[in-house]
């Protein structure tokens, strides 16, 4: 009977052993994080959940098939990752981005019906509005958004990907004027800027966008200048601009 109760004890002693050293071993495992525009309460939650997993498998190619299997890039709205292990000092460094938000989006059907909203970013996805409140929340957003209003069929020409274009190539004294561009049925281009409270409506048609942008852009530059403040900048026809001016500021 002693026998058998002193192997019980060793048995025990050996199991509580082991599960302290394996938390020890746990334990040891350092990390470093850097989060770039990330939202830090959704690059945390990443983190952790990346760290669970490298525990588990000690392995950085378990961690990638992760992220692929699970679709974590979009789940956590990453723009782009890099992680590394220094397996000599037991750490983890993770190196996270997310995107840049450009405008509230609102798709709508043949009808007029709206049919779901996004947030345009500057990678050129479309990602759940949620986004935006993330990034409100930790005051990393702090300039109203523009509006895109698109057809459904809009998505199909991959309309969301020249607007993402167009607003790149644009200077930021001009970009932080737009509060609303719209691409209506036809695949015409309407932008809406605003200045001090006065709007201007530039009409861009349905074709050479790019080419059409960036005469928009010197005509705004032009009219700063000039402290006028155009109504109307007509740019239908690409051999011609028509500008209808406002009253000087």
């Amino acid at each position: 009977m002693n026998i058998i109760l002193s192997l019980l004890i060793i048995t025990f002693s050996t199991s509580v052993f082991a599960a302290k050293e394996e938390k020890l071993l746990l334990s040891d495992l350092k990390y470093r994080t850097f989060f770039g525009k990330c939202p830090s309460s959704v690059a945390g939650k990443l983190t952790l959940t990346l760290m669970k997993e490298f525990e588990k498998t000690n392995s950085l190619k378990s961690i990638k098939e992760l992220i692929v299997k699970d679709k974590l890039e979009d789940k956590y709205f990453l723009s782009s990752y890099k992680i590394d292990y220094d397996p000599l000092r037991r750490k983890l460094k993770f190196d996270l981005d997310c995107p840049k938000a450009l405008m509230k989006v609102q798709i709508y059907k043949n009808n007029g019906d709206e049919y779901y909203t996004a947030i345009l970013v500057d990678t050129g996805k479309l990602v759940d509005p949620t986004y935006e409140v993330l990034l409100r929340t930790e005051k990393k957003l702090k300039r109203k958004l523009p509006s895109l209003a698109l057809p459904v069929k809009a998505l199909d020409n991959n309309a969301h990907l020249k607007i993402t274009e167009l607003v790149a190539d644009l200077d930021e004294g001009i970009s932080d004027r737009i509060s609303e561009v719209i691409v209506n049925e036809n695949n015409e281009l309407t932008i809406i800027m605003s200045y001090k409270n006065r709007p201007t409506t530039a009409f861009l048609g349905k074709d050479y966008w790019g080419e059409k942008v960036r005469k928009l852009s010197k005509v705004v530059d032009y009219m700063k200048k000039k402290k006028s403040v155009p109504t109307i900048i007509n740019l239908t026809n690409s051999k011609k601009i028509v500008v209808k001016f406002s009253d000087k500021i």
